[in-house]
């Protein structure tokens, strides 16, 4: 599903440059993996690349049958919105859109999606799930942080996606709420067998992955291999 190898990415003109090196990097098709690490070693960076929102200055990254280095960023946009769902740390949200029309925004951004009622019904079902029914008439400035965080994962989770990349879903959330949340992501990702990504700070969940990824153990593999 994710192959990622010989990656190389530095954000150009950066006030303090960053650059991410990563030897490899496999996750199979229905893994469900944390990524931790300190702040800013590369976490966000790594969900971007394996979502193709940037594209490595060297080396490959592949998703599926896709390299993302060798699409255009028309052709990588289609691709994510069809088959990818993202949470982001900012939520990413349109404020003129309500938290329904925020939701379904992947079907109103895709001719390859179709907005039927089956749909419609399904982001109720995770609207309900996720404790902001009340709020689905509501527009993004009418909502707590935590709502618009939960309406981000109600429009990811949506059009049942293969890949399902979360960058610290929980963040804005009381213990009850991020619990229920993980509990969410994790049975959509089984029903769906897809693959689940889960950027995050809370070392508790992490008994919940079958898999966590270290970026300071990606970071030391790198090192160790430049002096071997």
């Amino acid at each position: 599903m994710i192959e990622c190898e010989d990656v190389r990415f530095r954000y150009a003109g950066a006030d303090e440059p960053f650059e991410l090196r990563l030897d490899s990097l496999s996750i199979a098709r229905g893994e469900h993996s944390a990524c931790v690490g300190p702040s800013g070693c590369g976490k966000t960076t790594l969900a971007k690349l394996i979502s193709g929102i940037i594209v490595a200055q060297s080396g490959r990254v592949r998703f599926g049958d896709y390299s993302w280095g060798s699409l255009r960023d028309d052709a990588r946009r289609a691709v994510r919105i069809t088959t990818i769902g993202m949470v982001f740390q900012d939520f990413a949200l349109l404020d003129h859109l309500t938290a329904l029309d925020n939701i379904l925004l992947p079907y109103h951004l895709s001719g390859a999606l179709k907005l039927t009622d089956m749909v419609r019904d399904r982001a109720q079902v995770l609207a309900d799930s996720l404790g902001i029914d009340h709020t689905l008439g509501r527009r993004p400035r009418r909502l707590s942080q935590g709502e618009r965080q939960r309406v981000a994962i109600a429009r990811a989770l949506v059009t049942s996606p293969d890949l399902l990349v979360c960058d610290e879903p929980t963040g804005n959330l009381d213990p009850a709420r991020a619990e229920a949340t993980i509990d969410l992501l994790l049975e959509q990702a089984d029903t769906n067998n897809a693959t689940l990504f889960v950027v995050t700070h809370n070392h508790s969940v992490l008994g919940r992955f079958k898999r966590t990824i270290d970026m300071l153990e990606l970071a030391q593999a790198h090192a160790d291999e430049v002096a071997s």
